[in-house]
């Protein structure tokens, strides 16, 4: 009997590592902002492009991922764009400007922005199929856990240490990573012939850059807003350029067929959908927690810290699951526990015990580490494996517009409903209505006592119903979140493991007759 092939453990260490540490970087640089601000003396709107600039070069760079990979090797590939953050980041470190850091965060970009999709299509490579689900989940666990520990640690290193070890702390883990992967990471094989689809990268990117600066930028221009629309309309003419062109190229830079392929389009939407709710609640809870509860950066890290162990200990059962029986009964609990948790949240007061929104959070993220790895998995289990590097970077790209659009959308819930809410309890409490007078003298009597008048009485009076009104717009905000979620539903019983192995075998056939008509074109 042949002895069972030993599990690369160490191979998916190094992938854990390098992906934790791109993923990381972008919470824990979010917290350092309002400082940068005050040391480099810009404006909210330029300290802002430290983060917008990241995002959208990032994302530029993902389409190009599978075609490194493919023509380098994915160990090179994966360990030059891990060397090639880690010294951007001492770059970040040594910036002297606003616009110093923005072109650093740039550089920066171009390197973190290819970790995840090259991670996980070497992950697919080197991972028998059969057990990839505990792979992918132990992998998984970096997208969820680092966001809440960025936080924290950025509080941490900006209160106590200094805000250059934000970038700094990037070095050993980035340069301990590259050495162990030298060790531990085989070469993939190598695709010495193929030529970059320069063309189809243009048009990618281009859409790529447009939609998520429109995402990123349109609350603050204004969604109807000649720039906004000037950008959404590019994005969509450039992406439907770039489909006609990849359609055809022999060697596309995305291979846009896979879209096709009803299993792994049924995988991006569903997988999609649970990013859109991880990252909804990663903007609007530290939202309540710091501007209704009070909280610091930091403590709001810590708080948020449970519900990040929580999906730790929840991304490897997840993964065991969906070796055991597929991605349909893990999506279907995991995204139900979602919803209800989210339901629930729809209800938040200003008021609410810390505990109780912890142990909240805890459940949500429960069932956001049930659901997400195995339905994103089941996708490009479908895929061959000389595809899974395309295949990773099309989920890498959707997975970004789908979470800035999540964003955004939720942003534009929460600042619209915010105004609406504001103006109603403005009725509620005006001195005509004998309810609103009745809440005003108690709050006169209270103020007098202390030696205030009645300026001090309409400055508290204000705070309190803008206040009231931001928890109920964030109420007003999970609500549309919930209803994302449940968009997802339709689309997880598509994934049964018969499915999967029915559509890998057919994307199987598609690459080999693809590959004997390239072979016949050559030799005429």
């Amino acid at each position: 009997m042949e002895k069972e092939r030993a599990l690369p453990w160490g191979s998916l260490g190094v992938l854990v590592l390098g992906t934790f540490m791109g993923v990381l970087d972008s919470s824990i640089v979010n917290v350092a902002l309002p400082h940068l601000m005050a040391l480099f003396s810009a404006t909210e709107d330029q300290i802002q492009w430290v983060m917008t600039i990241y995002l959208l070069v990032g994302g530029m760079v993902i389409p190009a991922a599978g075609f490194l990979g493919d023509r380098f090797g994915y160990k090179k590939a994966y360990l030059g764009s891990v060397l090639a953050f880690v010294l951007a980041s001492a770059l970040c470190g040594l910036s002297w400007n606003t616009t110093s850091i923005i072109v650093a965060r740039a550089i920066q970009a171009l390197g973190g922005g290819m970790v995840i999709p090259l991670s996980m299509a070497y992950l697919f490579r080197i991972w028998p199929r059969e057990k990839i689900g505990v792979a992918t989940g132990l992998w998984g666990m970096t997208i969820t856990v680092a966001p809440a520990i960025g936080p924290t640690l950025g509080g941490y290193l900006v209160d106590y240490v200094s805000w250059h070890w934000i970038f700094y702390i990037n070095l050993p883990i980035g340069i301990f990573t590259v050495l162990w992967g030298w060790l531990a990471l085989k070469e993939t094989p190598i695709q010495e012939d193929l030529k970059l689809d320069w063309l189809g990268l243009f048009l990618i990117a281009g859409s790529a850059f447009s939609l998520l600066l429109a995402l990123s930028k349109g609350q603050d221009w204004g969604w109807t807003s000649p720039s906004i629309v000037f950008l959404v309309v590019g994005a969509l003419f450039g992406t439907l350029l770039f489909i006609l062109w990849e359609l055809s190229v022999p060697n596309p830079v995305l291979d846009v067929r896979l879209i096709l392929n009803p299993t792994f389009m049924a995988s991006l939407v569903a997988s999609n959908l649970t990013s859109v709710a991880l990252f909804v609640g990663i903007f609007l809870v530290p939202l309540f927690c710091q501007n209704i509860q009070g909280y610091s950066a930091m403590q709001t890290g810590l708080i948020l810290m449970p519900a990040a162990l929580t999906t730790a200990f929840f991304m490897p059962i997840a993964g065991k699951l969906f070796d055991t029986v597929g991605a349909v009964f893990p999506g279907l609990l995991g995204m139900g526990i979602v919803a209800a948790v989210t339901h629930a949240l729809i209800h938040l007061t200003a008021d609410m015990p810390i505990h109780h929104l912890q142990i909240l959070l805890c459940i949500r993220n429960a069932g956001l580490a049930l659901a997400m790895m195995p339905l994103m998995t089941a996708g490009i289990n479908t895929i061959p494996t000389a595809r899974t590097g395309q295949a990773t970077a099309i989920a890498s790209v959707t997975r970004q517009v789908a979470a800035s659009f999540g964003i955004a959308l939720v942003s534009y819930v929460l600042t619209n409903r915010t105004v609406f809410h504001a103006e109603r309890l403005a009725e509620e409490v005006s001195l005509i209505n004998p309810l609103g007078y009745h809440y005003y003298t108690q709050l006169k009597g209270l103020v007098a006592g202390m030696g205030g008048g009645d300026g001090l009485v309409q400055t508290l009076l204000s705070g309190i119903v803008q206040k009231q009104a931001m928890v109920l717009a964030m109420g007003d905000a999970f609500w549309v979140a919930m209803w994302l979620v449940f968009l997802a539903f339709p689309f997880i019983p598509w994934l049964t493991p018969r499915r999967v192995k029915e559509e890998l075998k057919r994307q199987e056939e598609r690459l080999k007759r693809e590959e004997v008509s390239l072979g016949s074109s050559s030799n005429l």
